[in-house]
């Protein structure tokens, strides 16, 4: 597998906010360990969240970092499929096109020194 370091702006957010950055990661980690849901369903809820907000950079990282725990391609392309009622054609589209780009690009691997949000 592959290493894929974190996005761009995130890696430019850390290194000009890095006491911010630390905050949002410890809430972050705080959020997912704050309830009874497995990783699995937590980040298939995250992918959704970043669907509907129709957001692309948290599409493609939420896709990356579900592949990283093993959630498979037709899984997460199923994910997708779920918003076409909710959030219609057009967008349901553009998340799919953005999922496909991810999936070429592989899993989220963080470096040496990084965390995982």
């Amino acid at each position: 597998m592959r290493k894929i370091r974190l996005p761009f702006s995130y890696q430019r957010f850390k290194e000009e906010f890095p006491e911010i950055e630390k905050e949002y990661d410890r809430l972050a980690k705080k959020c997912h360990q704050s309830g009874p849901l497995k990783e699995k369903t937590r980040r298939l809820i995250k992918l959704g969240i970043a669907i509907g907000a129709n957001s692309e950079g948290a599409v493609k990282s939420h896709t990356r970092r579900a592949l990283a725990i093993g959630i498979t391609p037709r899984e997460i392309r199923h994910a997708v499929l779920l918003g076409l009622t909710t959030i219609g054609f057009p967008k349901m589209i553009s998340a799919l096109n953005w999922i496909h780009e991810a999936l070429e690009e592989g899993p989220i691997t963080p470096q040496k020194g990084e965390d995982e949000i």
